[in-house]
């Protein structure tokens, strides 16, 4: 049976996202995960999040429930990943006054293998926050653990 996947952040960069979701609101916050995957070498290895690239909400119609980024803006995130030796690993946003739950409009924008890092914030103040991998054939999504830590004790 196969271990379900985890994300290991900080309390620091998990408060980020929070922060930018609280900021943002009732618009959607968006943003890139930068770290690593099979960190330890082994598959079950928690992929860890170091370092976020905040983004602009691109999206004009509907940025209450809906975020977009450029293509530039995901080459940017790269470029920001690697000067960092790091990669990028995932995506987060922020569900404004609903929970942290990925959307179909979510899963039929996403790609298999990044994780998805969702917070909710009702009412400006941040809640809930979940993470999810889109299967390989794009049908459904898993929740994954996500383990924060004391930057201390590492």
């Amino acid at each position: 049976m196969a271990t379900a996947p985890t994300l290991k952040m900080s309390a620091e960069i998990a408060q980020q996202i929070r922060q930018h979701g609280a900021q943002t609101y009732p618009h959607e916050c968006c943003g890139a995960l930068l770290g690593r995957d099979d960190v330890d070498g082994k598959a079950t290895a928690p992929r860890e999040i170091i370092a976020l690239f905040p983004m602009t909400n691109r999206r004009e119609d509907s940025a209450h429930n809906r975020f977009s980024v450029t293509a530039e803006d995901v080459r940017d995130a790269e470029k920001a990943a690697r000067e960092k030796k790091l990669d990028v690993v995932g995506w987060y946003h922020s569900h404004p006054d609903h929970p942290a739950r990925p959307s179909q409009y979510d899963r039929e924008h996403a790609w298999p293998w990044y994780s998805y890092v969702i917070v909710s914030v009702a009412n400006g103040k941040p809640g809930e926050m979940t993470s999810w991998r889109l299967s390989d054939d794009r049908s459904e999504y898993a929740c994954e653990g996500i383990a924060i830590h004391d930057r201390a004790a590492g």
